[in-house]
């Protein structure tokens, strides 16, 4: 280190020496041999190998992971020009690889991935949607929110609203209260909606960014939606697990025959067909409140032949390492059943969006389901998260979707 340093020390183990230097930047609480002065929750550490500097990070005992990285420079100082930075370079990231319209709608923020731990920002138009899941970056918000808001306003954006999705229950671990609501912001007005439209890919959502899921709208499926759309003509289309009927909307508008939308909640199904009807393309949709697995059986069992694309978007199976197995018989079945369905020549759409679900784990599962339905599949194209949901090597948990398109023949 350049200078004296005002922050207390963490010595790690030889192991989480390994993980920091491969470029993750957690480090557990277990992994902590030894500490000098008394590091408060909430406020920064420095981490040590030995007497070597390796970074400096929030500190939290309360939570299974200790201390979360957010620099390695020795020469840092963490004043409001350091978040302001932070922010720019995550926010001009995205202007660059989500051009024109895209950046309008787009995550601007995905937390360890751009070195901001716990923090995620949602764009939807002109409001920001953020959450918080680290006790160090509660306590910096204020200095974060400005820096958001004056970078964008500083780029030519409009933002008329800062509201908090912090109802998540990670936050308990980090010893962090449950909320949302707007945030108060000088400048800023309170806007009376929570509600707002966008435009994605050519197609008009109204997001509730109060009671969406997630932070109000699930971002990350951006261009395998698009991808979708390229190969819909004239298709007749099964849009499995549709939540607010986003792929089956991208299909009709990419010239689908038919789209039939399937979700086991009444709630959801409504909202697809309201945004079915806000695009003009109730007309060539239908909904379907039913349990997809229930679903596939029956139609498998009634050898029904009315579809040719399938589309499959479940949510995670799993979201721990122990229910990987489970997980894997879950994915197994829906595209074994979904493989039968299809004639040859159908295409099928599948996902997986669990980090515990690895791309050669999934890839073996889509294999046994392929061989078991004595089928090939064709791939026509291999994608994962839009690159607003960048993914950084030698972290691994920001890897989690996987999309495969393929012809089944």
């Amino acid at each position: 280190m350049k200078q004296k340093r005002p922050y207390p020390k963490v010595k790690i183990s030889r192991k989480a020496e390994r993980s920091v230097k491969s470029g993750h930047p957690w480090i557990y609480g277990e992994e902590i041999l030894d500490q000098e002065g008394v590091p408060q929750n909430g406020e920064l550490v420095d981490v040590l190998a030995g007497t070597a500097y390796l970074g400096t990070g929030f500190y939290n005992s309360n939570s299974k992971i200790a201390v979360r990285l957010v620099s390695r420079n020795a020469n840092d100082v963490f004043d409001a020009r350091f978040w302001r930075r932070r922010i720019e370079y995550a926010v001009r990231y995205r202007k660059t690889v989500m051009p024109g319209a895209d950046f309008t709608c787009c995550r601007l923020v995905h937390s360890e991935a751009d070195d901001l731990p716990g923090l995620t920002v949602d764009r939807y138009g002109t409001v920001l949607s953020v959450q918080i899941t680290c006790l160090g970056m509660e306590l910096v918000k204020d200095t974060v929110y400005r820096a958001l808001l004056d970078v964008l306003m500083e780029m030519g954006e409009t933002i008329t609203g800062i509201f908090e999705r912090n109802d998540n229950p990670v936050r308990a671990l980090e010893g962090l209260p449950e909320y949302k609501g707007w945030y108060e912001l000088e400048g800023l007005a309170v806007p009376e909606t929570a509600v707002v439209e966008i435009w994605e890919n050519g197609v008009s959502y109204l997001v509730d960014v109060e009671n969406g899921q997630k932070t109000g709208f699930f971002l990350d499926q951006k261009y395998n939606r698009a991808a979708i759309a390229r190969i819909a003509q004239g298709r007749r289309v099964l849009d499995c697990f549709t939540h607010t009927g986003s792929f089956g909307l991208n299909a009709a508008l990419g010239g689908a025959e038919h789209v039939t939308c399937v979700d086991i909640s009444q709630a959801v199904i409504d909202l697809a067909k309201e945004n079915a009807v806000r695009n003009g393309l109730d007309g060539r949709m239908d909904f379907v409140c039913a349990d997809v697995f229930d679903l596939l059986t029956t139609l498998a069992e009634q050898k029904c032949r009315d579809y040719d694309l399938i589309i499959l978007d479940p949510p995670a199976f799993t979201k721990s390492r122990r229910a990987v197995r489970g997980a894997a018989r879950g994915y197994k079945e829906i595209n074994l059943k979904a493989m039968k369905l299809l004639p040859r020549g159908g295409y099928l759409a599948t996902c997986s969006c669990s980090h515990f679900m690895t791309a050669d784990l999934f890839r073996t599962v889509l294999a046994e389901a392929a061989r078991d339905a004595a089928v090939s599949l064709r791939q026509i194209e291999a994608r994962q998260q839009a690159p607003d949901h960048p993914i950084l090597w030698g972290v691994p948990e920001t890897e989690y979707l996987k999309f495969y398109l393929f012809q089944v023949v």
